[in-house]
C-alpha cells in the first residue's frame, strides 16, 4: 500500500495516500469530532465541526473529505478551531428542542456529548425561556420522529437511500425551512418504508427513535390475569451488554435471563428454539422444492424488513419467498398452542414478549397472518435498547446478576439456532441440517465459512449426495437489490438465497444499542458482534438443529413431521403486493 508523511499537531503521521485528513488523525490517535460524517456513507462536510487548519491553504478544510497529502502540516485543535466548533454548536443548539433530562438519547447524544466538552453556552443565540414544540411525525408502527430534536446531518438520509435502496425520507423546502421528511410531508406510513430502522441506529440526536412497547409490557406485567412470558432473539445476548457498558461483542446471555426474571416474567423462552424450528420447516420447504419443482430460488423469510422489501419492490419474487414465519412468530405461535396446552393456560391469557435487534418486527406482528390461534401470536416487540431500559428503570444491577438459564419447556437451542443473528447464519444453519439429510451421514466440519463474513454479496456451491446446490447470501437491502437484479436477469442462478434487511445481518438491526459515529467509523459493529455467535456456537455440544431434543419433542408429540398440516397451520404465512410510494 502506497503511503505518505504529514504532521498532525506537530506529530509525524503515516497514512495511506488516499486517506482524507480524518482517517490519517484516526490512525494518529487522534479524535477530530463530527456530527455528520458516516464512513462510506455521507462525508459531505455538512456539519463543519471536523474543520481544521492546513498550513498554506486559504480556508479552513473539512477533515471528513479534505485529502491528506505528502508533507501536510495539519492544526486540528488551535484557540481558533475551538472557537468555531462552539459557534457551530452554539448554532444548531439555538435551533434545537432541548428537553435533555427526560429526552430518550440523554448520555447517548452525539450532540450532547459535544457540547459538554466543548462547553458551550447553550442559550446564546435564544432566551432561556423560549421553548421549542414537538414536530412528532408517528404514522408508522416501528417509528417516531421529532423533527424539532433534528440537526440536518442526513445521516438517516444516506443510509436510507445508500445501503437500504429504498430512499423514502430526504430534505424538504431550502434555507432555515429545511427538514427531514417523506416526499411532499406525507406520512411515512404511506411510503415504502421497509421499517428497518437504520435511521435510527445512525441518528445523532433525539430526533429518530422506536415506537416504545415498554409500557404495555409493563402494564402486562402487573396485570395478575396474564401470564407474561418473553424471549430474546439470537443476536440480543451479544449486544444487551453495551448499554450496560461492556465491550462490543460481549455474550451476556446468562445475565440477559437473570434479569429478565428480575423484571417479573413468569417464564424465560429462548427464540433461538424457534429458529431451530424454522431450520426444521425451512430445510423441509427447500428439500421440497428441489424433488418436487417449485418457484428456485428458495429465499429466506426471516427478516420482516426484507420481506416488505421485496412486497413493494420485487413483487414478482413473492413466490420464491419461504412460507415459513419468522422465528419471532413462531415463538409467538408455539407458545399460545404447544406451551398453552402443556401448561393448561388459555391462549387469550398468555401474554407473549420478544427481545429483537429489529424494529421491523413491530410491524410485523401486525401482519396479516399472524394469528394463529385466534389471538396475535406475539403482543409486544421489545428492542434490545428498550430492555435495557425497563433493566435500568427496575433498578436491577445487570453486571452484577448471576448467569441463569432459559426455563425448559421453551429454552433449548442448538449452536445453528445461536448464529442466526449474523449474516450467513441461517444459511449456514440450513445447510448443517439439510446436508445430513439428503446424504445420510453427519458432517466431519459444521462449519461453512463461504457463507460467512460481513462482505454484501457470497455465494458458494455445494455438493448434496451429487446434486450441486449453488446459494448466495446478502444483507443490506441495497445488495439485495442487486443480487435480485442478476437473478431475475439470468446472469445469477441459485437453489437457496438467504437475505437481511439490515447490512451484517440482526447485529447490526435498528433497534440495537447506539454507537457514536467515532465507533461507528473506526470499528466494524457487524464483525465484532457477530464474533460472539460463532464463539457461543464453537462452544456448545448442540450445534445442529434438527438434533435439539426440544424441537424432536414438539415434532413427535404436538407438529408431527415438518410441513404437516399442523406446522403449516402454525408456523407458515403469506404475503402480499404492495405497491410504491416514494
Amino acid at each position: 500500500m502506497d503511503m505518505i508523511n504529514l504532521k498532525i499537531n506537530g506529530i509525524d503521521v503515516q497514512a495511506p495516500k488516499d486517506a482524507t485528513i480524518l482517517e490519517a488523525a484516526h490512525a494518529a490517535g487522534i479524535r477530530i469530532p463530527t456530527l455528520c460524517y458516516l464512513k462510506d456513507i455521507n462525508a459531505i462536510g455538512a456539519c463543519r465541526m471536523c474543520l481544521v487548519e492546513v498550513k498554506g491553504a486559504r480556508a479552513l478544510a473539512a477533515a471528513c473529505v479534505f485529502p491528506a497529502a505528502e508533507g501536510m502540516e495539519v492544526s486540528t485543535n488551535t484557540p481558533k478551531l475551538r472557537q468555531l466548533r462552539r459557534s457551530t454548536l452554539e448554532l444548531i443548539l439555538s435551533n434545537h428542542r432541548m428537553d435533555c433530562l427526560s429526552c430518550s438519547r440523554s448520555q447517548s447524544c452525539e450532540l450532547q456529548t459535544l457540547a459538554h466538552e466543548y462547553e458551550v453556552d447553550q442559550y446564546r443565540y435564544i432566551s432561556a425561556n423560549e421553548r421549542m414544540e414537538p414536530e412528532y411525525e408517528m404514522s408508522a408502527p416501528h417509528l417516531v420522529r421529532d423533527n424539532s430534536k433534528c440537526i440536518l446531518c442526513r445521516r438517516c438520509v444516506a443510509v436510507c437511500t445508500h445501503n437500504q435502496h429504498v430512499s423514502v425520507i430526504g430534505p424538504n423546502e431550502r434555507g432555515y425551512k429545511t427538514h427531514i421528511s417523506s416526499a411532499f410531508d406525507m406520512p411515512l406510513n404511506d411510503t415504502s418504508c421497509v421499517y428497518c430502522g437504520q435511521c435510527i441506529a445512525v441518528c445523532p440526536t433525539g430526533a429518530l427513535e422506536e415506537r416504545d412497547h415498554t409500557a404495555r409490557v409493563w402494564e402486562a406485567l402487573g396485570d395478575p390475569s396474564k401470564h407474561v412470558v418473553v424471549a430474546p432473539a439470537p443476536s440480543v445476548r451479544a449486544q444487551l451488554g453495551e448499554c450496560f457498558g461492556l465491550p462490543i461483542g460481549t455474550n451476556i446471555e446468562g445475565k440477559m435471563i437473570a434479569a429478565l426474571r428480575r423484571l417479573g416474567f413468569d417464564k424465560v423462552f429462548d427464540v433461538d428454539t424457534a429458529a431451530d424450528i424454522t431450520i426444521m420447516e425451512e430445510g423441509t420447504e427447500l428439500l421440497d422444492r428441489l424433488q418436487n419443482g417449485g418457484a428456485l430460488p428458495l429465499i429466506t423469510s426471516c427478516s420482516p424488513g426484507w420481506i416488505k422489501f421485496c412486497e413493494h419492490y420485487y413483487p414478482d419474487m413473492i413466490p420464491n419467498l419461504s412460507s415459513c414465519k419468522s422465528p419471532q412468530q413462531m415463538y409467538g405461535a408455539l407458545v399460545k398452542s404447544y406451551y398453552a396446552e402443556k401448561a393448561g393456560i388459555k391462549p387469550e391469557d398468555i401474554y407473549v414478549v420478544s427481545v429483537m435487534p429489529c424494529t421491523a418486527k413491530k410491524f410485523e406482528l401486525t401482519r396479516d397472518g399472524q394469528n394463529a390461534n385466534g389471538v396475535p401470536d406475539v403482543d409486544a416487540s421489545l428492542t434490545t435498547r428498550e430492555l435495557a431500559n425497563m433493566i435500568k428503570v427496575a433498578g436491577i444491577d445487570f453486571n452484577s446478576l448471576p448467569d441463569e438459564e432459559c426455563d425448559p419447556a421453551f429454552g433449548v437451542a442448538s449452536g445453528a439456532g445461536h448464529i442466526f443473528g449474523a449474516t450467513g447464519g441461517v444459511m449456514e444453519a440450513a445447510l448443517r441440517t439439510v446436508v445430513e439429510i439428503v446424504t445420510g451421514k453427519p458432517l466431519e466440519k459444521l462449519e461453512f465459512h463461504d457463507v460467512r463474513g460481513v462482505e454484501g454479496i457470497k455465494e458458494a456451491e455445494y455438493d448434496l449426495a451429487g446434486t450441486k446446490v449453488r446459494v448466495a447470501v446478502t444483507s443490506g437491502l441495497e445488495n439485495a437489490s442487486k443480487l435480485l437484479d442478476r437473478i431475475k436477469s439470468g446472469e445469477a442462478d441459485y437453489h437457496f438465497v438467504e437475505v437481511m434487511a439490515c447490512p451484517g445481518g440482526c447485529v447490526n438491526g435498528g433497534g440495537q444499542p447506539y454507537q457514536p459515529g467515532y465507533v461507528r467509523n473506526n470499528i466494524d459493529l457487524r464483525a465484532e458482534r457477530a464474533k460472539a455467535l460463532y464463539r457461543e456456537d464453537v462452544g456448545m455440544e448442540l450445534r445442529k438443529s434438527h438434533e435439539n431434543p426440544v424441537v424432536k419433542e414438539i415434532y413427535d408429540n404436538y407438529l408431527g413431521a415438518p410441513g404437516s398440516h399442523k406446522a403449516h397451520h402454525l408456523l407458515h404465512t403469506t404475503y402480499v403486493a404492495r405497491p410504491i410510494y416514494k
